[in-house]
């Protein structure tokens, strides 16, 4: 499945930005997808998970103030962003994979990255 990230900007920190991630496919029968940011310098990190049933795993440092949706008729997954941080700037990828029960996320196919930056 090929995948399109889009929705990154400027805002000022506590401001809010939603991303979308349009599946070049039905995403129905997808196991699960998420969304990934780097910052500079920083690894790659898992922000959030969504699995086909709906269920959604959270960063420690996200938990809260972002939230993960998936619109299967759309083909398109979201992650709402609010009250940011000037650390939540990075560049934000998203993905499509496995996660079961017990077991950590495991993406296979990966969009290109949107940037998102935060401040004043």
């Amino acid at each position: 499945v090929q995948l399109q990230a889009s929705g990154g900007g400027l805002v000022q920190p506590k401001g809010s930005l939603r991303l979308s991630c349009a599946a070049s496919r039905s995403i129905f029968s997808i196991n699960a997808m998420g969304w990934h940011r780097q910052a500079p310098g920083e690894q790659r990190e898992l922000v959030a998970v969504i699995t086909i049933g709906g269920s959604t795993n959270y960063a420690d440092s996200v938990k809260g103030r972002f939230t993960i949706s998936r619109d299967n008729a759309k083909n398109t997954v979201y992650l709402q962003m609010n009250s940011l941080k000037p650390e939540d700037t990075a560049v934000y990828y998203c993905s499509a994979g496995n996660k079961y029960a017990g077991a950590p996320y495991y993406p296979n196919s990966w969009g290109q990255g949107t940037q998102v930056t935060v401040s004043s």
